[in-house]
């Protein structure tokens, strides 16, 4: 079994099995759903009835996917021990949406939201606090969106031994994905997410079980590996280091959990309880998977010692293909995270652009352009805006950057100054428009500064985290200096008034009495 491995026929074979499972779910989503291009709440939320089961694996699918598997071990190899502080950070993202998610579901189920935009136009009552939000969650979105087409090529590329080319891979899929997810809409997506995440738990877990038994049975030989030939990676990190640790579980815990297709899947909850069930399960997941993910990489530092930086983002294909060499059952296990991380990475491509889509649709188009188009035309456009947003990402996506890491945290540098606005706005009726506007524009431009610029941290702080803390004290300051105005809506923050019978998103557009504008 030693001359095992994944390319050719194989990984054609495997690949096409997934990608036609995949288009069926599609199919048959849309089948269930009759109002799926009819609704924009049918096709983005799946009408709001994800039970738990679905609802789980979909909130795994965005916490955990190419950057979790096929990024995350390729970092563990480069830097080591040191990066152990990914798994806290994700454990971080689920304390996150425990603290604000369930009142914020309260809320959107009464007024049904179905953008991100909803809640922030409804609690502040501003355009310019809207438009801005609007900018940084599509500029979040086409990042993530980017880092999932660069995964989704390496992890064709790696996991096929390079049979299927890069950029083969990505064209091939993105076609997949955008024809399934419009058949189906968010409850394909969520469907795709349950078979791509049993595959993603059980592959993983048998990937370092295999990848062990490569390296001599026990982690003690790894260590004594690195030990012995990169003392470094294993040694304790200098206090830079460690500041940065702390520095990225506080950005990336706010910043994950407040993504636009993050807060999407709390809308699309069938109830509270149904919310709080999946985010407790939710909480273990870091353990059974980042920390499962991490392991992977340090030991391949000991099965593939020295390789350069573009080479070590094949790893998780490199460790997968000597891992179905051992035996039978490991190649039919391999089989299965082949195409898990795969699917992994395409669903949470598409629950971006699925995001993506309807924060155009709706929030720019139905709002702005087009105020008495029908429900039909307005999915239409979010459709079209997805392929030309895909058609410019492909472009870049051709020749990546930089690697999957770096194009991971540059999105967090900016989607994290939205935290304010959804947490301060849910528990503190004093926050207004103004400095909320002013918060993030001066949050954003920092960070995007020091961006440009080249600087990545402040003396081990990432530049997004300082723009966040100047974020945060211009809208306290500023609401103590300018509280929002009182009367309004009460529920925006205390959750106290009931949406009257038979109203709808639109009919809610609030007026600024409650808050201020920007």
């Amino acid at each position: 079994m030693e001359n095992l491995n994944f390319g050719g026929a194989t990984g054609v074979a495997v690949l096409g099995g997934y990608a036609v499972i995949m288009l069926l779910i599609g199919y048959f989503a849309g089948r269930g759903q009759p109002d799926v291009h009819r609704s924009t709440r049918s096709h983005y939320l799946a009408g709001g009835g994800l039970g738990f089961v679905a609802l789980f694996f979909t909130l795994y699918a965005t916490q955990y996917s190419g950057n979790s598997v096929v990024g995350y071990a390729p970092q563990a190899y480069r830097t080591g021990f040191t990066w152990w502080h990914s798994v806290p950070f994700m454990i971080a993202v689920i304390a996150v949406y425990l603290l604000f998610a369930p009142r914020l579901y309260g809320i959107a189920k009464r007024r049904a939201f179905v953008t991100p935009a909803d809640w922030i136009r409804h609690r502040f009552g501003s355009t310019p606090v809207t438009v801005l939000a609007i900018v940084l969650m599509l500029w979040g979105l086409a990042n993530y969106l980017l880092e999932q087409l660069v995964a989704m090529g390496q992890g064709i590329s790696g996991l096929t031994g390079n049979t299927i080319p890069y950029q083969v891979g990505v064209v091939a899929f993105v076609v997949v994905m955008l024809i399934y997810s419009w058949m189906g809409g968010m409850r394909a997506i969520a469907f795709t997410d349950v078979m791509q995440g049993i595959a993603l738990l059980v592959g993983v877990g048998f990937l370092l079980v295999g990848a062990l038994y490569l390296a001599g049975g026990s982690l003690g030989g790894t260590t004594q590996h690195l030990l012995a030939h990169e003392p470094d990676k294993i040694g304790v990190p200098p206090m830079e280091d460690s500041v940065n640790w702390v520095a990225m579980i506080i950005m990336i815990g706010f910043g994950a959990a407040v993504y636009p297709h993050a807060i999407q899947r709390v809308y699309a909850a069938r109830s509270e309880r149904t919310l709080k069930r999946s985010l407790a399960i939710m909480a273990w997941m870091p353990l059974v998977t980042t920390a499962v993910v991490f392991l992977v990489g340090i030991i391949g530092i000991q099965l593939f010692p020295g390789l350069a930086e573009g080479e070590s983002e094949q790893l998780v294909g490199m460790i997968a293909n000597e891992v179905a060499g051992i035996n039978l059952f490991f190649f039919a296990i391999m089989v299965l995270l082949f195409g898990g991380v795969i699917a992994a990475i395409v669903s949470t491509a598409d629950s971006a652009l699925l995001s993506f889509s309807s924060v155009v649709s709706r929030d720019l188009y139905r709002r702005y352009l087009s105020p008495r188009s029908s429900e039909t035309t307005t999915l239409r456009v979010g459709k079209v805006a997805g392929v030309a947003a895909v058609g410019l990402l492909l472009v870049i996506a051709w020749n990546p950057p930089t690697t999957l890491y770096n194009i991971f945290v540059l999105k967090f540098e900016l989607i994290v100054q939205l935290a304010p606005a959804f947490i301060l706005g849910l528990y503190w009726q004093r926050l207004s428009a103004a400095p909320v506007f002013w918060g993030m524009a001066v949050g954003a431009l920092f960070a995007g500064v020091l961006t440009v610029a080249g600087v990545s941290d402040l003396y081990g702080v990432p530049g997004g985290l300082v723009g966040l803390g100047l974020n945060v004290l211009i809208c306290v300051a500023g609401s103590l200096l300018h509280p929002a105005a009182p009367g309004g809506r009460p529920d925006a923050v205390a959750g106290a008034a009931e949406r009257p019978a038979g109203a709808t998103a639109e009919s809610s557009e609030p007026g600024g009495a409650h808050s201020g504008h920007a």
